[in-house]
Parts: structure tokens; C-alpha cells; sequence
């Protein structure tokens, strides 16, 4: 019966699957590009507090509210927007990940040995092309490691957006069993199974990443 039910079924779950891997590429997107441009106007732009607070602001404000709570913020609480449940889920997680994702890029630019920068500059390269020639490159893989955090965590939070109404991975689950009156361990386990195998994938095509592009003389994943 279960069987029967799953194989069923599967396509539905399949169809919710591939809506978590368009809002996990969208959200990791914005928050990469949110990230990068916060590390860097971090690193390079003005040295006043007063200048550099709003960053500050943003990184402890999206990281220290609960995701349900950015999400409802985000498809109620700013309504007048009119942003479908998707669109709402993009911004609050991709917000989030890019509060996270500025920590993994600031660190990776400091791990950059500051010799680099001054050869750069000694070479006629100017700050712009100093960062984007030379110090961004191995920004890009000293943070491969932690990004691969950052991917695994916001699978999971995909998660979440059912609490909004998108009809992803684990909201179609929760159809299935609606629909049947019963066996949420084994559709909720299959649903598990789909989670596990695509953070499987991301992370061991993420590690063979960071082993093709790991800077020399930089510590080796085991």
C-alpha cells in the first residue's frame, strides 16, 4: 500500500522538489551577491563607524531574527508589496544568506596575505584591479569550505517556506498524506531521502571544488 502510494505520488514530489532547487539557486544567488558586496565595501570602503554601521546593522539584524519570523515579515508584514509566497521566501532567505555569506567572504578576503595587495598595487594594478585580479580569485577559494556550510544550511531552510504557502518539497509531502489519511512516516521519509540526496550531491560537487581550486599551502579537507 505505501509502496503503491509513493510510487504514485512521486512525481508530485519530484514537481515540489524542483521548486526548492529554484528557490535554493535564487536565494544563494542574492545572497551571494549581497555578500560579496558587503565583504567588500567592508574591506575597502570607508573606514568611519559611522559609514560602515549600516553593514553592521544589516548582518546582525538578518541574522539574529528566526527565519519563520522574516518570512512572515516579508509575505504579510509587507503586503503592500504584493509579492507572491515565492518571491517572499526569495528575499527573506536570500536576505538571511546574504548576512551569513558577507562573514564567509570578509574572512576569505583576510585570509588573502596582505602582500598580495601590495605587489598588486606595486605592479600598477589600482584597488579596483587589485581586488578583482588578485585578491578576489583567492578570496573566492578560501571560502569554498565555509560556503559549502552556507549550501547545506539553506537547503534546509527551504524548508521552511511552507509556513508561507510555496508549494515545495516538504508542502507537497504533507499533500500526499493529507490525501491519503495516513503514512506520514513513509512519505515525510521519502521526502527526507530527496533532502539528503541533493545535499549529497551540492556538497560533494562543492568539495571536489575545493580540492580542484584549494589555494596551495592552505589547509586540505580530509
Amino acid at each position: 500500500m505505501l509502496w503503491h502510494l509513493l510510487t504514485e505520488n512521486f512525481p508530485y514530489l519530484l514537481q515540489g522538489l524542483g521548486v526548492t532547487l529554484l528557490l535554493l539557486f535564487l536565494l544563494l544567488a542574492l545572497g551571494l551577491v549581497i555578500g560579496v558586496g558587503l565583504a567588500l565595501y567592508q574591506a575597502v570602503g570607508p573606514s568611519s563607524w559611522f559609514l560602515q554601521f549600516p553593514a553592521t546593522v544589516f548582518e546582525r539584524v538578518f541574522r539574529g531574527i528566526p527565519i519563520i519570523v522574516l518570512l512572515f515579515i516579508f509575505y504579510y508584514g509587507l503586503a503592500r508589496l504584493n509579492l507572491s509566497s515565492f518571491g517572499a521566501a526569495v528575499f527573506a532567505l536570500g536576505l538571511r544568506s546574504g548576512a551569513y555569506q558577507a562573514q564567509i567572504f570578509r574572512s576569505a578576503i583576510q585570509s588573502v596575505p596582505k602582500g598580495q595587495y601590495v605587489s598588486a598595487r606595486s605592479m600598477g594594478l589600482g584597488t579596483a584591479g587589485a581586488f578583482a585580479f588578485v585578491i578576489l580569485p583567492q578570496a573566492f577559494r578560501y571560502a569554498l569550505g565555509p560556503w559549502t556550510n552556507e549550501f547545506s544550511s539553506e537547503i534546509k531552510a527551504t524548508a521552511l517556506a511552507y509556513v508561507i504557502g510555496v508549494v515545495e518539497l516538504t508542502r507537497q509531502a504533507n499533500y500526499i498524506v493529507s490525501a491519503s489519511s495516513g503514512h506520514i512516516l513513509g512519505v515525510f521519509g521519502a521526502a527526507a531521502v530527496l533532502y539528503f540526496v541533493v545535499n549529497k550531491a551540492g556538497n560533494s560537487m562543492l568539495y571536489a571544488l575545493e580540492r580542484r581550486f584549494r589555494v596551495p599551502g592552505g589547509t586540505a579537507r580530509a
